[in-house]
């Protein structure tokens, strides 16, 4: 069926919508039920091995941020800010660093901030993949004690709302 002419400026945008929506709801269906953390080994910039089978039975953040990344510089204090409230409850944190972030920029940034908690490469980019193709910054996982992703925080999460939910999970057996 042909629209006509005088019809067709409608259906441009119908069609963006619609998939739009259906995008969506492929996010919605994915992270509206809770779905299994990738079994991953995070390389920390001390040359430590971190694997999430290491890491189970425990809640954990994973963030993957970039040092060129605006927003992942301004939230890293209240990240660090969130990890030394939470860490004597258990919190476990990796700050994976992307795969375009040279190294040494990461390794710079880790200590002269003096970073907490692990901080990781992501040199060929395999963790950011595994995560269901991280390519925005800062992304933040939260992981629940039986391995499921409980929250994903595109952007800078609203940190009340992050620390009502490490509370709730922290405290949970």
């Amino acid at each position: 069926m042909t629209v006509p002419a005088s019809n067709r400026s409608w259906v441009k945008p119908a069609a963006i919508g619609a998939a739009v929506l259906a995008i969506a709801g492929i996010g919605a269906a994915t992270f509206g039920r809770q779905q299994q953390a990738p079994d991953v080994t995070f390389l920390s910039i001390d040359g430590q091995k971190i694997s999430s089978q290491d890491l189970r039975g425990k809640v954990v953040m994973v963030n993957f941020w970039a040092t060129s990344c605006a927003t992942c510089v301004k939230e890293m204090p209240q990240m660090v800010e969130t990890y030394n409230r939470f860490k004597g409850q258990g919190l476990q944190f990796v700050a994976v660093a992307m795969s375009y972030d040279p190294p040494n920029y990461v390794l710079n940034y880790a200590a002269t901030r003096q970073l907490p908690f692990k901080v990781a490469l992501d040199a060929g980019g395999d963790l950011a993949r595994q995560f269901g193709d991280v390519a925005m910054t800062p992304t933040t996982f939260v992981i629940g004690k039986d391995g499921k992703i409980l929250k994903r925080y595109l952007g800078e999460p609203d940190f009340t709302a992050l620390h009502a939910l490490l509370q709730k999970s922290l405290s949970a057996t």
